[in-house]
């Protein structure tokens, strides 16, 4: 791990007296501080942020938007205060007791680390107030009555001031346990101290850890990285399969406006069926009619029968009379059988003629609707159309009795105005062949007039082609010019690409030479530096090697000193021989 350059400390094996004695690696000159101590203070680290922050965050100042004498608002930050306060202490409003006032201040105090003595708690509370920076002022005589309506207020504003700034604290220590922990920071911090001290190869050893747990993270972020796009690209996959297919509400919509179209379908044929069964139901009637009375029919004829068998019974019946019978009987089952084969081929001519009628009505029908389509075309000025009626007995019932009073005077009027109308187009048609015939003569003064345009035209033909000759020879002599030019531009644009090529080259070869100079700076830059620090560590090792020769001077010199003193004295003492 190299740092400022490849720059280093001393390492505290140099001696004590070269250290002091090298003004440039002086230890006073390096900011060194204690991280644990400036990250645990906490008290001083509130106050400031209490200062830094505006009123307005916290809670509002003096001057801001709450104004704590109105009732609305003391009533607000009350419920504020007591909702941050509960369960422990209870503010009972309008004006509380001082008890309770004084319990709520202790308890907020203590909330935000500044918690209050006992016996000198008015102090306490206004200074601690003055630390945190508080916008609110508060008296001690507010202190002293604090469930005044004079004091109240002030109280007030302070209450939900701390319980505002409370919640904050709460919040940030909330935040600072759930964030994760800096790893780059205590790397930092670590790396700089030891390389503050001088320990080179624990720095080394923290950068190689630090740096295998880095690249275990990062291909960790990788793998994860890529499984979350993965997952991105299958999720986009869904996205757009569900975007192509129809969407649940427009597949329930055509099923909706398909079961609508079947419930009116089914709506017109229970219409429908609803008609046939009503007609059913009245033929149904009048046969039950016809029924009742074949009935009384069939019960007149049995009692007429009894009758009958009553008086044969009581006639007197010989042998002659029964075979009469008898033969009078045979004669009148054939004429039955007769008569139910009459009815059979009646009743299968009734059918042909049921058909018969059906389809001739049919055509009518179809008539009917060509002569009311007819009749439209016509507009006669009257509301009229055939309308057929399969009940009707005769041809007048069938097609309505108003066609003769009614459509034939219309279409007679008509025909009349049909003949008037013939008569003004023969009287126009005259009028328009003599306008033809004037026509006709203007047509020949216009030939007349085109053939001499014609000649006139030919001319200007001549001349548009003599132009047109003339534009094409220009045409083509400039067509020749352009292309000389665009050779020409081709030639300049292939010089300038090649001159932009030179100049790229130029431009590589100056940044690769560039580049090579400020390696090559970089590299005598860092020999210079390595060389002044072993002229550093010389000069060091020359000076302590000077101070220790002028030491060794100064005591050679002290014991020469000394000598020559000791010598004198000697020298100026008269001796015993003298």
């Amino acid at each position: 791990m190299r740092r400022g350059g490849g720059r280093r400390f001393p390492k505290s094996s140099l001696a004590p007296s070269a250290l002091e004695a090298t003004p440039a690696l002086d230890s006073s000159g390096i900011p060194i501080r204690n991280l644990d101590s400036a990250f645990s203070r906490r008290d001083s680290d509130a106050a400031s942020l209490c200062s830094s922050r505006p009123a307005s965050s916290v809670g509002a100042g003096p001057g801001g938007a709450l104004n704590f004498s109105d009732r609305a608002t003391q009533a607000a930050a009350l419920r504020v205060v007591n909702a941050f306060l509960a369960p422990a202490v209870t503010l009972r409003g309008p004006l509380p007791a001082a008890r309770d006032i004084q319990a709520a201040l202790r308890l907020l105090l203590e909330r935000v680390d500044f918690p209050p003595n006992e016996a000198t708690f008015e102090d306490d509370l206004v200074q601690s107030l003055k630390v945190l920076g508080c916008p609110y002022k508060i008296t001690r005589s507010a202190l002293k009555a604090p469930g005044t309506p004079h004091s109240w207020p002030p109280l007030l504003s302070v209450l939900h001031w701390l319980t505002q700034f409370a919640k904050l604290c709460d919040a940030e220590a909330a935040a600072a346990l759930e964030a994760p922990p800096n790893d780059l920071m205590a790397y930092t911090t670590q790396g700089y101290r030891h390389f503050l001290s001088g320990d080179d190869d624990v720095v080394e050893a923290l950068d190689e850890e630090y740096l295998s747990k880095a690249r275990k993270d990062g291909e960790a972020a990788v793998a994860t990285v890529r499984t979350l796009e993965k997952e991105a690209q299958q999720l986009e996959a869904e996205v757009n399969k569900l975007t192509s297919r129809p969407s649940r509400q427009e597949a329930l919509e055509a099923e909706k406006e398909a079961f609508t179209a079947d419930i009116k379908k089914f709506e017109a044929v229970v219409k429908t069926w609803k008609g046939k069964i009503g007609e059913r139901e009245e033929a149904l009637v009048d046969l039950e009619k016809e029924l009742e009375a074949k009935i009384l029919d069939a019960q007149r004829t049995a009692a007429q029968n009894q009758e009958l068998l009553k008086r044969v019974d009581a006639q007197t019946v010989n042998t002659r009379d029964v075979e009469r019978m008898h033969r009078e009987m045979q004669a009148i089952e054939s004429d039955i059988a007769n008569a139910e084969n009459g009815k059979a081929s009646q009743e299968d001519k009734c059918w042909e003629l049921d058909s018969k009628l059906v389809t001739k009505l049919e055509e009518l029908e179809g008539l009917a609707e060509q002569c009311n389509q007819a009749i439209k075309r016509l507009k006669p000025g009257i509301d009229f159309q055939y309308v057929i009626n399969s009940k009707g007995t005769s041809p007048a019932e069938i097609l309505g009795p108003d066609y003769k009073t009614v459509l034939k005077p219309a279409l007679l009027e008509h025909a009349e105005e049909n003949k008037r109308t013939a008569v003004l187009n023969l009287a126009e048609s005259a009028d328009l062949q003599k306008q033809l015939q004037g026509s006709a003569k203007m047509l020949e003064q216009e030939r007349s007039n085109i053939s001499s345009l014609q000649a006139k035209n030919d001319e200007m033909v001549a001349c548009l082609n003599s132009l047109e000759r003339e534009i094409t020879n220009d045409d083509s002599r400039c067509t020749a010019e352009a292309r000389r030019m665009k050779e020409e531009l081709e030639k300049k644009y292939s010089g300038l690409n090649s001159i932009e090529k030179e100049a790229d080259e130029f431009l590589k070869n100056s940044e690769k030479r560039l580049q090579e100079a400020i390696i090559k700076s970089d590299k005598d830059t860092q020999a210079l530096a390595h060389e002044l620090l072993e002229l550093l560590d010389s000069i060091a090792e020359h000076k302590e090697l000077m101070e220790a020769k002028i030491a060794q001077g100064r005591k050679d010199l002290y014991e020469t000193a000394d000598y020559i003193a000791s010598l004198a004295s000697k020298m100026s003492s008269p001796g015993p021989h003298t």
